[in-house]
């Protein structure tokens, strides 16, 4: 049994997308701060509609899958497919961009908070051309599981125990869990050796591994290698996004929405959005258990 150690901790910075929607970012905001198979995660968090009205308009993917996380408010998905998905309060999307995919994620609400993240999530070369795919999955289809009194956890992909999450499988076989931890509770689970895996801190703060490393409020952890996880919340309650997947170990060339292997990839799909043919095919809906 190795427990993971934390490595890096990669801290969130202001930014914003789509149409001007405030957010932080912390893998992604540089080449550098990627995580094989992990490209992106944003926070957005508003109180002020300012923030976030403006949504973000219709755009295109192709090459990835983005994860969609709803904590509080409500977005609209409308894609090209002439297909509609509302997320939420604790709603998630799982879509695959793959060959492509143009769509809007719009806010259903004028005013209160919407919180939530997005997750991009690469994907392999033999993959990046197959038809695009997604699935929404509201809340009650996500179950939680109570360790004990004091830790509580989400499993929306991957396995913990015999807790099998609506998403599971696939090149990446990702696990997407959301930590609710007491002030000094401690969470230790498995995760398969050989995978990336990282933290994210959202309330509160963390300690992590048997060194019990800080990792900071609003900042992303990349831990090492290991076969199980520990973490400990500090003196207040914590929120922690923790995600694990399978790299894949191959060239990753982006521009903007298209991520893909080669910078010919990038502009044959520059050209195929241009000639309105990005998203040409089906639709198709992810498998979840």
């Amino acid at each position: 049994m190795t427990i993971r150690n934390l490595e890096r901790v990669i801290p969130s910075i202001p930014a914003s997308d789509g149409a001007g929607v405030k957010l932080r970012r912390s893998l992604g905001s540089s080449q550098l701060a990627r995580h094989d198979p992990f490209l992106m995660l944003d926070e957005f968090f508003s109180d002020d509609p300012d923030d976030y009205l403006a949504g973000f308009p219709s755009h295109p993917h192709r090459g990835f899958e983005t994860v969609t996380y709803m904590l509080d408010g409500h977005m609209q998905h409308k894609d090209d497919h002439g297909n509609t998905g509302d997320l939420g309060p604790g709603d998630v999307q799982w879509m695959s961009a793959a060959r492509g995919i143009i769509h809007s994620e719009m806010p259903q609400q004028t005013e209160g908070r919407m919180r939530g993240f997005q997750l991009w999530l690469n994907l392999p070369a033999k993959e990046k051309m197959k038809p695009a795919a997604y699935r929404d999955i509201a809340s009650a289809q996500i179950p939680v599981v109570s360790l004990n009194e004091n830790v509580k956890v989400k499993v929306i992909a991957g396995t913990l125990g015999q807790t099998v999450g609506p998403i599971r499988g696939g090149s990446t076989d990702p696990y997407y869990f959301d930590l609710r931890l007491d002030p000094g509770a401690v969470f230790e689970g498995a995760l398969p050796a050989g995978h990336n895996a990282f933290l994210y801190v959202y309330e509160g703060n963390a300690l992590v591994g048997e060194a019990r490393k800080p990792l900071p409020h609003r900042a992303a952890g990349v831990l090492s290698d290991g076969d199980r996880v520990r973490i400990e919340a500090g003196e207040n309650a914590a929120r922690v996004l923790l995600l694990a997947g399978k790299p894949l170990r191959e060239p990753v060339v982006q521009y903007g929405p298209f991520v893909m292997n080669t910078r010919e990839e990038i502009e044959q799909a520059i050209a195929d959005y241009q000639a309105g043919v990005l998203s040409k095919g089906e639709i198709g809906r992810i498998k979840i258990s």
